[in-house]
């Protein structure tokens, strides 16, 4: 007997509704379950997808089945037993449709296949200069400049990118997809001595910009830095090299893509680098995550099983391309999908935004806690009209902003969770299972595993592995050198380093984090750099640095310090020679007699805590 569980056909493309039906009828009959999962036969011409799908003759049909699977639950109220059967047969649809997407191709083909399936005149690119691209154009510019780059970036394994939200990213990240090599995406946020050691850590030797971007973003200081050590080359400098044969020879690639992609890139695998983002480590410099094509693809593809954004979407995102939630929730998951994607490069103008929202009649908006409540208070109620989806992540969500969307626009913001090194999102809220206070339930594809952590008890630390899960890491201290994740579970296990709690249904809370760092509007900051950069200020005193929560950015850095006559300008000043951006500076600077230590000679940081919280009293 075939059943759909939905007790329809799809109308988005997505999951629908599951129904409790056939779950308790398979365990009546004592019936295994054979998930089959079809792809393709919303493109054909009897389609229920109109507008959605572009339809035609004979679409390629790909058919994906799990082994048989028997629901069971413990003898009980029929009720409570109907409900637990029911959510089984959801979360197996669920691991259906992820494991019904294709991950084991590199990240230019699976852009392929989304041009095959909704056609080359299809829009998906639209950015702040009102730049549109059709996947042809998209195209036929990577091409172009994956031949414009030989001269410069010959011979280089990996390549630097340091450009705002912009299409001219996504063509420079693909073309050097075309060219077989990895983009190392700079967080240009950074100060320049984060910058310099990412380009260490990473052995690039060539950084891409915009003359354009660093006039705008008074980058010049930190391009002047990065020249002494690495060929910072600017794109518009390439202009001339664009020959008219050049651009013949894209368009005549770009009319056959996946022959001339393996003529240039190679034997390209799924397993191979894409990409290097960085995140803080325990030292002051950063840490390289290298994340595979199939990393970011597994992603997308969880992300896709939870929501049902669609070719009729627009999406609005002004997250950076740095951030892993920038690149891959927020711009390559609608790309793939054939979603029309608005770049936009700040995401701190909060009266613009909401009114590019209304403007552009956006219908998905990706953000964190801090951006959201920008604009929340600065839009008019009607900005986000036309806005169905808001996903949030990189900080905690605070009730008030979740309560702000709720009354001034009528919308629910989906929390979710996730790190750099799982590319990124491990749990989301979604429209089918959500609850507050949460971040959601695990997506498709990822084991996890809790760890018991001395002296909490409600609560353990997340550990998890998956698709998703990052090659590895690249350390400072051994620049080019990947180190695989690995717990005391084994190779592919990643530590989250937080404290989380999994309720009966699946829902995931996080509790806090094991190591010291403060997120500051979603950015991991190194409360051991903070007192770094004191002890360079007052060497003579003692100093310890504490986050504390923070109305606007999420958190707030305080520092403590034996000295008696702290002047803030002193750190900004310190900073500014340490190359250590603005957020590295305390907001707070307070005096106390002593810093407790304990008898390892550590500070004594619960002490402190207790202690600031007595001063600020």
């Amino acid at each position: 007997v075939a059943v759909f569980p939905e007790g329809r056909l799809s109308l988005t493309g997505a999951l629908m509704k599951i129904y409790e039906g056939p779950a308790l009828a398979a365990d009546k009959a004592d019936a295994a379950l054979l998930p089959v999962y079809i792809e393709g036969a919303q493109y054909s011409l009897l389609s229920r997808l109109g507008g959605i799908a572009r339809r035609r003759l004979f679409p390629r049909i790909r058919l994906t089945m799990l082994p048989p699977r028997r629901l069971s639950a413990p003898p009980g109220a029929s009720r409570a037993r109907r409900q637990q059967l029911g959510r089984q047969l959801d979360e197996l649809m669920v691991e259906l449709a992820y494991a019904g997407m294709n991950i084991d191709q590199p990240l230019f083909l699976a852009l392929l296949e989304a041009r095959e399936r909704h056609g080359d005149g299809r829009i998906v690119l639209e950015d702040a200069q009102r730049q549109c691209l059709d996947f042809r154009a998209l195209l036929t510019r990577a091409f172009i400049l994956a031949e414009l780059l030989e001269p410069d970036c010959a011979g280089q394994r990996n390549v630097g990118l340091l450009l705002p939200n912009a299409a001219a990213a996504v063509v420079a990240l693909l073309a050097l997809h075309l060219r077989g090599q990895v983009p190392v995406l700079l967080n240009f946020t950074a100060g320049s001595h984060d910058l310099l050691a990412a380009c260490r850590t990473a052995q690039v030797r060539t950084v891409c910009t915009s003359r354009a971007f660093v006039a705008s973003a008074n980058l010049d200081a930190h391009i002047a830095a990065l020249a002494a050590q690495v060929t910072v080359l600017f794109l518009e400098d390439l202009q001339p090299r664009a020959t008219l044969p050049t651009r013949l020879r894209g368009l005549l690639r770009a009319r056959r893509p996946t022959r001339s992609f393996r003529r240039m890139a190679g034997t390209v695998r799924a397993d191979d680098p894409a990409v290097i983002l960085f995140t803080s480590g325990s030292e002051r410099e950063p840490k390289g995550v290298v994340l595979s094509h199939r990393n970011l693809l597994a992603n997308v593809a969880q992300v896709r099983a939870v929501f049902d954004i669609t070719p009729r979407d627009v999406v609005l995102n002004t997250l950076p391309m740095f951030h892993a939630f920038g690149l891959t929730a927020a711009t390559l998951t609608p790309l793939l999908l054939g979603t029309r994607l608005i770049l936009y490069p700040s995401p701190l103008h909060y009266h613009v935004i909401p009114e590019l929202a209304y403007e552009r009649h956006v219908t998905v908006l990706f953000g964190t806690n801090t951006f959201l409540m920008g604009y929340g208070r600065h839009a008019d109620p009607y900005d986000f009209f036309n806005v169905r989806l808001v996903v949030m992540g990189a900080e905690a969500l605070r009730e008030e902003t979740q309560r702000l969307w709720a009354e001034k626009f009528g919308i629910r913001i989906n929390e979710g969770y996730g790190l750099t090194e799982t590319s990124p999102v491990l749990a989301v809220n979604n429209r089918r299972h959500h609850r507050n206070g949460t971040v959601g339930k695990l997506l498709p594809g990822i084991e996890h595993s809790m760890e018991t952590v001395e002296g909490i008890a409600d609560g353990g630390l997340l550990c998890v592995r998956g698709a998703n899960v990052m090659l590895g890491y690249l350390l400072p201290e051994q620049p080019g050198q990947l180190y695989p994740p690995r717990t005391e579970r084994g190779l592919g296990w990643h530590d989250t380093g937080d404290i989380a709690r999994i309720d009966a249904d699946g829902f995931v809370t996080i509790l806090g984090r094991i190591k010291r760092f403060a997120k500051l509007g979603g950015e991991q900051i190194s409360l051991a750099t903070v007192e770094q950069l004191a002890a360079s200020c007052w060497p003579e005193h003692q100093h310890a640095a504490l986050s504390r929560p923070d109305p606007v950015k999420g958190e707030r850095i305080v520092l403590l310090s034996t000295r008696q006559d702290t002047d803030r300008q002193e750190l900004i000043e310190a900073a500014r020679r340490m190359g250590l951006s603005e957020l590295y500076i305390p907001r707070q600077v307070l005096t106390v007699p002593e810093i407790p230590l304990l008898g390892s000679g550590k500070p004594d940081y619960p002490g402190l805590r207790r202690l600031a919280e007595d001063v600020m009293a």
